[in-house]
């Protein structure tokens, strides 16, 4: 896994509800993948080696207008 710094971090930067606190985020990796950051999910149980996380809208919307979708 990368370190958080070579990733670009798309939300949390004083905008969104969380401002510039380590809450749920989207990073993007060199190669052009994301990583997200958030609380547990229980609402199934991923294959192994996987794992959920449950983001807000907004944090993705926010993480959209970064990326100029």
């Amino acid at each position: 896994m990368s370190e958080r710094s070579a990733l670009t971090r798309l939300t949390g930067n004083g905008n969104g509800e969380c401002g510039e606190k380590d809450c749920p985020n989207v990073y993007r990796t060199a190669a052009g993948s994301f990583v997200v950051q958030g609380d547990v999910s229980d609402a199934f149980t991923p294959p192994a080696g996987e794992g959920l996380v449950e983001i807000p809208e907004a944090v993705l919307r926010e993480a959209f207008r970064a990326l100029g979708w």
